[in-house]
Order: structure tokens, then C-alpha cells, then sequence
């Protein structure tokens, strides 16, 4: 039996992990809130908030409501805007041991490339995951993830100001996932993440209404993983840089399921909002399995399931 096992992951160049376990943006806040709950700084890293270059207020309540299998979210990307993230956050992320990286978003190329450009050389931010399933309004509301070119567009306006790591984050919501990711590999992401959440809605039959204030909203949690699998499997084996993957995480076996698909790290999402310990449950029960299996490095697992 091996006593010592080697969880250490890379990501991107210049962002080596603890371990593969990361939290997800949107169900982590800004690490903070986690703070007095576990301890933070044994995870693998922290991805924020969504960020806009001006703070948003958000999509109007109901913006949450459990259905069978997950959860349907519609926060509509309410935030504190970059200026504040850099001025307020960024200085208790730098005394932190575990990286955090930024999840940007934003309504055109240029606003994107703004965000990039302020958070370029600030302390206590590690990296960049670009949340590419916004609507871009010059092009009718139409997401920037389900076009290769403009997906590429965006990407490459992120890369041009930013030396930080960049990761790019798909939406399920197209008809050619390995296309997408192709695009933003050539146009300079250091690493994938998918998936997004895929759209959704849900109907009250009593008021004869939406359950979400906005209508729809994305799915999250165990009901997407089937399907955030089969893209992770697709991707791992189309392109050259580290897939992370996300979607329904909610225990270690979930975990090894994504790695044996070719993932290099994973997401936790969803699964914090139901128990905020369960990602460092995740990491424990991690560690050992690989104990009990006798494996001592993570790479072994990594893509197995492809041979």
C-alpha cells in the first residue's frame, strides 16, 4: 500500500495546484464567505465570482429553484465590478497559499479585454477563467461560446493584454463542443473548462408561471454530469492543453470519473451549495482511494478510460 500519494496538478504554465480540486465560480462567492466553514487553503485553487468591468445588480428574484436531479441558478452575474474586485479582494487573496482566479465576463469583445487589462499584474490574483456563455449584445444576444470565430475573438483580445494564466470556460449549449474548444486553443487558452450550466426553466402549474424571476436560468448538479462527461471525454481527446472538468460533481467517485475521462483538474459547484464541506470531503476520500488502490500519482489515472 502507498503511504504518500502525489495530487499535484498543472493547469496552465506558471499555475501548479495542490491537488485537482477547485471551486467553482459562482457557488464560492469570493472564498471569504467559506473562510469560518473549512479551511480554504487546502484546496486546489478558488475561481471568483463572475466579474464585469461595472457592478451588476443582478436578475430579479426568484433567482434560484431546485428541480429533479440539480438546480436551476438565474443571478444574472450580480457583482462588485473589477475596480472593487482589485481594490477590496485582491489584497486578502494575496496573503492566501491557495491561488484565486478571476472569472471575467462581459457584453462585448472590448469589455472583456478591459477586465483583462486591469487585472493584468495585481497581486493575489493567479489566473483568468473567461466566461465565454455571455450574450454578446453587438451581435444580437447571441452567446460568444457557440461561435468558433467569435469565441477565437474573444479569447485572442483576453491573451493580447493579459500574461496571466487563461482559461477558457465552454457552454454545453452548442451543436460542436470540440470546434469551440479547437477555436480557443489556437487563439491562445492556456486550458478548458466545461461545462457551463445548460439552459433551462421551470414552471410553477399553481401561479401558472416561470419559477424563475427571469424565466430561464442554467442547470447545474447531478443531472448535467452525464453530459458534461461525454464533452470532457470529446474534448480531452481533441485538444493539446488541460481540460477541468465541471458539471454534477458531487463526491470523489464523480471526481475520478472526469480524470479517467481526461480531465486534469475538476470543478465543484453546485455540491458547496448544498454542503460546504463536501470539497474537502471530496479531497480526502481522493487521497484515499488512491491509497487503497495503490496510486501514487494522479497522471495514472488521467485519460484511462480513453485507452
Amino acid at each position: 500500500m502507498t503511504a504518500q500519494v502525489n495530487l499535484n496538478t498543472v493547469i496552465s504554465p506558471g499555475l501548479k495546484l495542490a491537488n485537482p480540486i477547485i471551486a467553482a465560480s459562482g457557488t464560492f462567492g469570493y472564498g471569504e464567505e467559506f473562510e469560518g466553514l473549512i479551511d480554504i487553503q487546502e484546496l486546489g485553487a478558488i475561481i471568483c465570482k463572475g466579474t464585469t468591468l461595472l457592478p451588476r445588480n443582478g436578475n430579479p428574484q426568484p433567482r434560484i429553484v431546485e428541480v429533479c436531479g440539480g438546480v436551476l441558478n438565474s443571478v444574472g452575474l450580480q457583482n462588485i465590478g473589477v475596480e472593487a474586485v482589485v481594490k477590496e479582494k485582491a489584497p486578502v487573496w494575496a496573503k492566501w497559499k491557495v491561488p484565486v482566479i478571476v472569472n471575467i465576463a462581459g457584453d462585448t469583445v472590448d469589455e472583456y479585454e478591459k477586465i483583462a487589462e486591469i487585472l493584468e499584474g495585481v497581486p493575489g490574483v493567479k489566473g483568468i477563467e473567461v466566461n465565454i456563455s455571455c450574450p454578446n449584445v453587438k451581435r444580437g444576444g447571441m452567446q460568444f461560446g457557440t461561435d468558433p470565430v467569435v469565441a477565437a475573438e474573444v479569447t485572442q483580445a483576453v491573451r493580447s493584454v493579459s500574461s496571466l494564466p487563461l482559461i477558457v470556460k465552454l457552454s454545453p449549449n452548442v451543436t460542436d463542443i470540440v470546434k469551440i474548444a479547437r477555436a480557443v486553443e489556437d487563439a491562445g487558452a492556456d486550458s478548458i473548462s466545461l461545462i457551463n450550466t445548460l439552459n433551462g426553466m421551470s414552471i410553477d402549474i399553481r401561479a401558472g408561471k416561470p419559477r424563475l424571476g427571469a424565466i430561464t436560468g442554467g442547470l447545474s448538479g447531478p443531472a448535467v454530469k452525464p453530459v458534461a462527461l461525454l464533452m470532457v471525454y470529446r474534448v480531452a481527446g481533441s485538444v493539446t492543453i488541460p481540460v477541468i472538468g465541471c458539471g454534477g460533481i458531487m463526491n470523489c467517485e464523480d471526481v475520478i470519473e472526469f480524470i479517467l475521462a481526461g480531465a486534469t483538474a475538476v470543478q465543484v459547484g453546485t455540491a458547496n451549495l448544498i454542503n460546504p464541506h463536501s470539497i474537502i470531503d471530496i479531497i480526502g476520500d481522493l487521497r484515499s482511494y488512491m491509497i487503497s488502490e495503490g496510486i501514487e500519482d494522479l497522471s495514472e489515472l488521467r485519460g484511462k478510460a480513453r485507452n
